[in-house]
């Protein structure tokens, strides 16, 4: 998936504010400073946000072996107590300049506006007391762990606890806390896929849940604020490759209750006994037009619903439509970022309600006078 960014004059738009930049000389115009901002959670709860960076010392990287042990970055969000501290950086410059590079080549846009893109998680925030449903989030393959940050804010501040993955040499890029920042060029451009596939690296990621899930809810576990966390209540979704991850991590552990797949393929479908929820662009995952979700669909037998978002494209499922937007390379009939990004925390928020609290949600029982983008499909 490229976003391609053409060379325009970015102009003021729902998620995006223009203020006079102080930088520019006497003799020129002031240039406008740009502000990207991700839509504020619908939760009653602050949101706190800490960096844990974890290493599996038992298992080498799959892709470059010879970095050693594998590495995974982790952003943990959660409810917090108070909204103190200061705001939660977005992503780092150069991992901003790294996506731009892989993802919009030629785009006119500084790095420092990706990276500078406005959240409202507050880092190392004060914990608010009491043990929260665990919910694991995996990017798709080539974008940073950031690429879902709207979900992640969104789910702590409904009192969600959420591990936020960066899988090494999976993202277009990601900042190690020696400062240097990898990439996945030695997987994405390598002349063919790995042995396997994309099964292959799928197969790779349950490991480095599994490990996650291992240094979270262990008797030591990695995380100072690990006793907020509900063990027993442990979901998991993800965008693209990341959610055909969450479908393969539950196939082989009990800890994951319920999944969500946001528009990804499944390399391959596996059968599934747990809540599941499928949900994708109306153009490629209406029945029959994706085939490994037919196949999927036939093999969950536990509660399971599959849902399509007209007027939606694979970037309307991240963090990333906002930067399309503001661009101005949205279509005039795709959903501004705006509204595809509130329409997946409602479902996808729905959906962690019932299934890791008890508490039964109307909007998964059928479709919505609220929400007639969304279609709900039983093949």
């Amino acid at each position: 998936m490229k976003i391609h960014l053409p060379a325009i004059t970015l102009t003021a738009c729902l998620a995006l504010t223009a203020v006079p930049s102080t930088a520019a000389s006497a003799s020129a115009q002031p240039a406008p400073s740009i502000q990207l901002e991700l839509p504020r959670p619908t939760g009653p709860n602050p949101v706190g946000r800490d960096i844990l960076p974890l290493v599996d010392s038992g298992r080498k990287d799959p892709w470059v072996p010879e970095s050693g042990p594998r590495r995974l970055m982790v952003s943990m969000y959660y409810p917090a107590r108070s909204a103190t501290g200061g705001p939660a950086p977005y992503m780092t410059t150069a991992e901003a300049a790294s996506l731009l590079q892989r993802k919009a080549p030629g785009a006119k846009i500084p790095a420092e506006v990706v990276s500078g893109t406005r959240t409202h998680a507050r880092a190392g925030a004060p914990p608010k007391q009491g043990r929260y449903p665990l919910v694991v989030l995996s990017p798709g393959l080539g974008l940073p762990r950031a690429s879902l940050t709207f979900l992640a804010e969104d789910l702590a501040s409904r009192a969600y606890v959420v591990a936020l993955v960066d899988h090494a040499y999976e993202s277009s890029g990601t900042t190690l806390p020696d400062g240097r920042t990898i990439t996945c060029v030695p997987l994405c451009d390598q002349p063919k896929p790995p042995e396997g596939g994309q099964a292959a690296i799928t197969a790779n990621r349950t490991k480095d849940i599994a490990f996650v899930l291992d240094e979270l809810t262990g008797r030591h576990p990695a995380w100072k604020n690990a006793r907020m966390i509900a063990p027993k209540w442990i979901g998991m979704a993800g965008h693209s490759l990341g959610g055909d991850a969450g479908a393969a991590t539950m196939a082989v552990d009990r800890r994951v209750r319920a999944g969500v797949n946001l528009d990804g393929t499944f390399h391959p479908a596996v059968p599934l006994d747990r809540p599941f929820l499928l949900m994708g662009s109306r153009s490629d995952h209406v029945p029959g037009e994706d085939h490994t979700w037919d196949d999927g669909w036939t093999r969950m037998s536990g509660w399971k619903r599959w849902l399509t978002v007209a007027r939606t494209d694979h970037t309307s499922f991240t963090d990333l439509s906002v930067l399309q937007q503001a661009a101005g390379m949205s279509g005039p009939d795709v959903l501004s970022a705006r509204r595809s990004l509130e329409i997946i925390r409602a479902y996808v928020g729905a959906f962690f309600d019932q299934h890791l609290k008890g508490r039964k949600q109307p909007l998964l029982s059928g479709p919505s006078p609220a929400n007639p983008e969304v279609a709900f499909h039983t093949p």
